[in-house]
């Protein structure tokens, strides 16, 4: 005879079960009052009061979400949790106004952990929204890392984790337990905005699923990526130390040897080696695969290959392939501004 299959309480109960314990100390829940991110704090109340603090970020770009974080703040202190109100004040510039607003939620939420001595950040994202992060980065050529999705945690800053408990459920469930525990919660009305693209793409996924790619397939792929990705990169990881030796402030590696790896833990190779040489004073360069890819597999290994020599310029790095085979990577000299006085 099967088990009868776990109610949602029992099924968000083991979800948060790891981290009503460990680390020692409070644990800070992001809740923004939508469905996902309520439940998420209903079921911290039912696991334990004392571990949990509520914070709020109020990105103030629309009108009534001063009033909306408010609201977070009321149904906290019904459930007996100390509630905080983080806003976002700065100004805003540019069209990439939902990057800059998760950048600084992060950032908020990480500077109140900290403030309040949290050394975990919970987060409510869902099946759903991995399924959505795999897909916009598929469609944008992301190789494994990219399509690992989000991660179960990470480093948010020293003795900082940001942890995500939910992602094997899916927002249905969460709507379903919100109502199964009549909790008030609200839409977003940018969930369904489609100058964003995660708004069109849950326009999309309905019509996905219909051919088999559903939410649990494209969290699927993300699990086997993520494999791969730990797998490339902790070979890659010891090649470099194998083939590098520090020269003049940069590196200097061992091209011939490299070039006895698949071309797959080459590029993962120069990638790491181009991040401990990148200039830590300038502002960080987005990462572009194809560009890595270019320089690697069209232009490094076939310099390497022939023994002559090659200089280019990557993410403020130069390299350079010398003609006995050896590679050489040195912050590039800075850019001279243009001459506006002609």
């Amino acid at each position: 005879m099967s088990a009868a299959p776990a109610s949602l309480d029992d099924r968000l109960d083991r979800a948060l079960a790891p981290f009503l314990n460990e680390p020692a100390g409070p644990a800070l829940i992001a809740v923004s009052g939508g469905p996902d991110s309520t439940a998420l704090m209903h079921a911290a109340a039912r696991a334990g009061k004392d571990r949990f603090r509520v914070a709020t970020v109020d990105h103030a770009l629309r009108p009534g979400s001063a009033d909306e974080a408010l609201g977070v703040g009321r149904l906290a202190a019904e459930l007996g949790l100390v509630h905080t109100i983080l806003t976002w004040d700065a100004p805003r510039r540019g069209s990439r106004i939902q990057a800059s607003a998760r950048s600084a939620r992060y950032r908020l939420l990480t500077d109140h952990a900290a403030g309040i001595g949290a050394g975990l950040v919970l987060t409510a994202h869902t099946l759903d929204d991995q399924a959505e992060t795999v897909l916009m980065r598929l469609i944008a050529g992301s190789g494994p890392s990219g399509l690992a999705g989000m991660r179960d945690e990470r480093p948010l800053a020293p003795g900082i984790r940001l942890v995500r408990p939910f992602l094997s459920l899916s927002k249905a469930d969460l709507v379903a337990y919100c109502e199964m525990h009549r909790l008030p919660f609200l839409c977003d009305p940018s969930n369904t905005d489609e100058r964003f693209t995660r708004a069109r793409l849950r326009r999309l996924l309905p019509l996905l699923a219909e051919e088999g790619l559903n939410a649990a397939r494209l969290a699927r792929l993300a699990v086997r990526a993520r494999r791969d990705d730990t797998a490339l990169r902790q070979r890659a990881e010891v090649v470099l130390l194998e083939i590098t030796r520090t020269d003049d402030g940069g590196l200097r590696l061992d091209g011939q040897r490299l070039c006895r790896e698949p071309c797959a833990i080459v590029v993962r190779v120069i990638d790491a080696a181009l991040d401990t040489v990148a200039p830590a004073h300038e502002a960080p360069v987005p990462k572009r695969l194809e560009r890595l890819e270019a320089l690697v597999l069209d232009a490094l290994l076939p310099a390497l290959t022939e023994r002559r020599a090659l200089r280019r310029t990557l993410r403020g790095v130069l390299i350079e392939a010398e003609g006995e085979g050896t590679i050489r990577l040195v912050a590039a000299p800075p850019r001279r501004a243009p001459d506006r006085r002609r």
